[in-house]
């Protein structure tokens, strides 16, 4: 029986990467895209920062003092989405069984692309040449059986290689790695593991399975991680719940009028994501995060499904300006509730048909040039990050 072969397809730092590729000045420099400094968070690191101790999550004001002499950026947001589309579009060209993980990050099923493509090692790294060439970014690849292993093996393979496990040889694989490694063991289960006895990958696979069970909650499933045993497919498409646009500020903004072209900028960016999906919606949530964190939302339902932004913004606008904000904001998001596939049926408004055919010629526009290159008066002065 030919067995199955999955593929776990990375980029490596990828914020920083897209950073370090737009901006020639900021390669082989220490990078981090970050937030505010003293309350924002580190959203991606380049390899050159990581030896100072610096890594994705950590509190900005604990990574500056690591590495005071980090070049810090902002995050743009649309400029990674624009990289990860095409990279999503390489990936599909091997097989329709992609299942992402976040932007940067996917499972892929190419266990029937053997026969067009050859093995999973030449497909990985043909992946990974066409995205160096045609995206201009780094990835690095895991090769396995099942997609815990081939997560472990991209993992060990970073940055910017790749790595075989070949089927039965997992358990070897995997032995000599700490538990920590394996999904599930956070500090206090590896604590519990430690006085066991049980400090490698290869110890929980030694161990007897039920004993493990009694003395560790999830212990069963431990010991099949670290035998290789892991049954999940790679499931592909699944099936978004609502699609959404956010950002916190570096500084709290005060009033509803400085807070509308944020809105706007939202509602555009989760119209486009809409029509890119072939999605529409019926349910507008506006999100706002006071500065006290406070966290309110509003919703209203349309009178008809929509994919249309400057429709979307009207909706968010109006609970926007319906809110008494008692103190200044950090955070707004606009997000599609209630999703719905776009059937193509035609609308009995013309207003309606324009529209569409405004913003197909919006998204020829953006595909081509970017996402700054057409915007509305309001946003004409909002960061590009909130503009895609």
């Amino acid at each position: 029986m030919t067995s199955t072969a999955i593929i776990h397809l990375d980029m490596d730092a990828f914020y920083a990467s897209v950073e370090q590729r737009d901006f020639p000045d900021l390669r082989g420099k220490p990078v981090i895209v970050g937030g505010h400094p003293r309350r924002g968070v580190v959203l991606a690191a380049s390899y050159e920062v990581r030896p100072f101790g610096v890594r994705s999550a950590m509190p900005m004001v604990v990574a500056m003092r690591k590495a005071p002499a980090a070049i810090v950026v902002p995050p743009r947001m649309a400029a990674y989405e624009e990289a990860s589309e095409a990279v999503f579009a390489i990936l599909s060209t091997v097989t329709p069984l992609i299942e992402p993980l976040s932007l940067d990050e996917a499972f892929l099923d190419v266990t029937a692309s053997r026969k067009l493509f050859g093995g999973p090692a030449k497909i990985a790294a043909e992946l990974r040449a066409r995205i160096a060439t045609e995206v201009g970014l780094p990835s690095s690849a895991g090769i396995a059986s099942v997609k815990f292993v081939a997560k472990i093996a991209s993992d060990v393979a970073k940055p910017n290689g790749q790595l075989e496990v070949a089927p039965g040889e997992a358990r070897a694989f995997l032995a000599p790695l700490p538990v920590a490694r394996l999904w599930g063991v956070g500090p206090k289960t590896e604590a519990v593991l430690g006085k066991l006895g049980l400090r490698t990958v290869g110890d929980i696979a030694a161990a007897e399975p039920d004993w493990l069970n009694r003395h560790v909650s999830g212990g069963r499933d431990l010991w099949e991680l670290s035998c290789g045993i892991d049954p999940r497919k790679v499931v592909p498409d699944r099936e978004a719940k609502s699609i959404g646009a956010e950002d916190t500020f570096d500084e709290d903004v005060a009033g509803t009028e400085a807070l509308l072209p944020h809105v706007h900028a939202q509602a555009l960016r989760v119209a486009r994501r809409l029509r890119m999906a072939g999605r529409k919606t019926i349910v507008v949530q506006l999100k706002l995060k006071l500065a006290d964190f406070t966290l309110l939302t509003r919703r209203t339902t349309l009178a008809e499904p929509t994919d249309d932004g400057q429709t979307l913004y009207r909706a968010a606008s109006a609970l926007l300006l319906n809110e008494h904000l008692p103190r200044k904001v950090r955070l707004t998001g606009v997000s599609a509730q209630s999703l719905l596939s776009h059937d193509g049926q035609l609308s009995l408004f013309d207003s309606d048909r324009r529209a569409g055919r405004l913003n197909a010629a919006l998204d020829r526009i953006h595909d081509k040039f970017g996402p700054a290159a057409l915007t509305t008066a309001d946003l004409h002065e909002t960061p590009d990050k909130e503009r895609g």
